[in-house]
This record gives C-alpha cells, sequence and structure tokens, in this order.
C-alpha cells in the first residue's frame, strides 16, 4: 500500500514537470519562505518577476490546496481573505522536490 506521503511527492513531481513557465515553482518556493500568505500577497510577490494574474495566482493556490494536500486554510472571519499555510509535515519533501527541479527562479529556497 502506498502511503499519503509518496503520493503527495508524485503528485508533486508530476505538477512541476508541467510548469513551463515557473510560476507553479515560483508559488511554492514562496510558501517555503513565508510558510503562510493570502492570494493578493502571492500575486503582489510574483508580479516582481511575471506577468501573471491574480485570476492564475487564485486557481494555482486553489489547485495546489484541494489536490496536492500541502496547504491549510484559515479564515479569521466572514471579511478577511483566506490565509493558505504550508503544513509543516511536509517542508522537507516540497524543499527537496523544488530544489531537484530542472529550473531555477528568483524566489529559490
Amino acid at each position: 500500500m502506498v502511503s499519503i506521503r509518496a503520493k503527495i511527492k508524485a503528485r508533486l513531481e508530476k505538477f512541476l514537470e508541467v510548469d513551463s513557465s515557473g510560476y507553479r515553482r515560483a508559488i511554492l518556493c514562496i510558501f517555503i519562505k513565508v510558510k503562510k500568505a493570502t492570494i493578493d500577497e502571492l500575486h503582489e510577490m510574483l508580479t516582481s518577476k511575471y506577468n501573471v494574474s491574480r485570476n492564475t495566482v487564485a486557481s494555482m493556490v486553489g489547485y495546489i490546496h484541494s489536490k496536492l494536500g500541502i496547504l491549510r486554510a484559515h479564515k479569521e472571519s466572514y471579511k478577511t481573505p483566506m490565509v493558505y499555510l504550508l503544513r509543516e509535515e511536509y517542508v522537507d519533501l516540497l524543499m527537496k522536490i523544488v530544489n531537484s527541479s530542472r529550473t531555477s527562479t528568483e524566489f529559490t529556497v
């Protein structure tokens, strides 16, 4: 039986394989550095290097949260934005995969 950690590792590798623009890897590197962020904060950090829309960032973070399972989502109240937190148990796995991927960005760990 395959462990959950092995499944997440395989999903992360596939997620980064199709990263032709570098956005995906950059978002993961940002999460490694800051541990928690909102969509607006991520968008602001990414627009310093990439021409990316807020909707694109929101879509990728939603995918990472729902399909990869390495993020937690927290909302203080209905008026505040959703805060995404990197799960501590996957930091080391994420660092290994991101550092071993083929391209480098300014957000390198």
